[in-house]
């Protein structure tokens, strides 16, 4: 089985936290992943939207696009609008060869509020979930037809953030949504990572291998802090520093046959924790947990 390791730049700056952005450049930040020995990095706000512009820049380091976030509004708005705002980000995609386009749901969330406690998330119902479901397929078919798939992200103090929301969404879809399995956001969750993955791995077509400190996640008052408290508090990090078992979550996927891209996701302070040292310690272990589970990671 062939896997690619990737890493999302938001070890580096962070798009919703300004004070946990280092200076660095694009550049700087394709080198020390490349460094790391990463060969895929997902989007972020310091890229270009330019494709002529940004394929050179990634030739120079030996880099591909893995995939990148869509801040998506279709839970409260209509798919012609959505199909409008994503075209952008779908020509490039196409341009730079990218696997998919990281559909993550923002109608209503409050991921990037400070002020609202997670434990305030939006909460839909059943009924709900149906009607989301559908227009979800429906606009991940779209998406396919005009040659870049989806791959929606389940996310913390979003609309679908725990297992069973997770589970409804899936039940209330087709095969038409792809799925992103992100470990480190379902145990925040207090989901079974393992569970989810055998439940949906028909579904699965991108992996985030971020990893918790669980000892900080228990601390949290849910009732009163929120996501971005978390997140700097230091709820996340990269496989190999964390406490979650990755190398019994790579054998499950490949277990059910899973090929593609695992990508290190770690939103941290790069002052407490340095990105290019963190990244080479989750490409380390990454490197470890790929050789036990049987992949062939393609450099």
């Amino acid at each position: 089985m062939k896997a690619k390791l990737g890493i999302a730049p938001i070890a580096w700056w962070n798009d919703d936290l300004a004070e946990l952005s280092g200076d660095i450049s694009l550049e700087g930040c394709l080198a020390e992943a490349r460094e790391a020995g990463f060969t895929g990095m997902e989007t972020g706000r310091r890229f270009p939207m330019d494709a002529d512009i940004l394929r050179p820049i990634l030739d120079q380091h030996g880099m591909s696009v893995c995939g990148g976030w869509f801040s998506g509004l279709l839970l409260d708005g209509d798919i012609e609008a959505e199909k409008d705002r994503i075209a952008e980000q779908v020509a490039l995609f196409k341009a730079v060869n990218a696997p998919c386009i990281v559909y993550g749901e923002t109608a209503g969330t409050i991921q990037g509020d400070r002020n609202a406690p997670l434990a305030t998330k939006r909460k839909l119902s059943e009924d709900e979930i149906k009607v989301y479901g559908r227009k979800m397929t429906a606009f991940g078919e779209w998406c396919a037809e005009q040659g870049m798939p989806i791959s929606y992200h389940h996310h913390m103090a979003a609309p679908i953030e725990t297992e069973e929301e997770l589970d409804l969404l899936m039940k209330h879809s087709g095969e038409g949504l792809p799925l992103l399995f992100d470990a480190g956001h379902m145990a925040f969750a207090g989901g079974d990572v393992l569970r989810v993955i055998d439940n949906h791995q028909k579904r699965i077509s991108h992996v985030h291998t971020k990893d918790i400190r669980q000892s900080v996640v228990n601390s949290l008052d849910r009732s009163k802090e929120s996501f971005l408290d978390a997140v700097v508090k230091g709820a996340f990090t990269v496989p190999g520093d964390g406490s979650l078992d990755f190398e019994e979550i790579v054998k499950r996927l490949a277990s059910h046959g899973y090929e593609g891209w695992f990508v290190v996701e770690a939103e941290q302070d790069p002052v407490k924790n340095p990105p290019l040292a963190m990244a080479k310690v989750g490409h380390k272990e990454l490197l470890r947990v790929m050789a036990a589970a049987g992949y062939d990671v393609i450099q």
